[in-house]
């Protein structure tokens, strides 16, 4: 199972596009879509409600089986840390070898992570990066061996799609189309509740 995490504000296509390739790559049964409750390292900004972010997401996910969304984090509340959800996930799904999908602009902060030597044995990382040809060296990852090899296996070339919620938020504030950049539904949805419209 993939686990996908992020505070979806809002989730966008490129969320789904990466969602898909790890399906495809690593040969996942499903990707769990984990809308956090607040980012430990990113200002909140203008992040809507959590339960705003959840209805975006099931909208946006509805119609595909193989991928869900989880309130974990949502439900706990606080600031979400990927070891405290990982660690009720192995509860949850003790049967599950689970995936955690990033990118590779997360793969040189992972150092940063809290706890993160109790998180590495918890799960897989797989990252997906935007070009290849920037190899980053074991070293610039500051973790202790044999982490830096191992994380630097799984680093797969993702498809390009240049898009980022900062981005739509910018758009639907300005009064530009969000279209194609997000699910039909997550437009509809933004458009109907008056999401962003102060996001200078």
């Amino acid at each position: 199972m993939g686990i996908l995490g992020g505070s979806f504000n809002p989730v966008h296509s490129g969320h789904l596009i990466l969602a898909q390739s790890a399906l495809e790559t690593y040969e996942l049964d499903r990707v769990l879509f984990i809308p956090c409750a607040r980012p430990p390292h990113k200002d909140p900004g203008m992040l809507v409600p959590g339960r705003v972010r959840m209805e975006m997401l099931e909208a946006a996910i509805e119609g595909d089986p193989r991928f869900e969304s989880s309130s974990i984090e949502l439900d706990r509340g606080g600031v979400s840390y990927a070891v405290e959800t990982l660690t009720e996930l192995t509860d949850l799904y003790p049967d599950h070898d689970l995936y955690f999908i990033i990118g590779d602009d997360t793969l040189v902060e992972l150092h940063l992570w809290h706890r993160i030597y109790d998180l590495l044995p918890l799960c897989t990382f797989v990252t997906f990066a935007r070009q290849l040809d920037r190899v980053v060296r074991p070293e610039a990852l500051h973790l202790d061996p044999p982490w830096p090899e191992r994380l630097l296996d799984n680093v797969t070339l993702g498809r390009r799609f240049e898009v980022s919620s900062s981005d739509i938020r910018h758009r639907v504030a300005e009064g530009m189309s969000i279209r194609y950049l997000v699910p039909d539904a997550v437009d509809m949805y933004i458009t109907e509740h008056h999401l962003y419209l102060g996001d200078r």
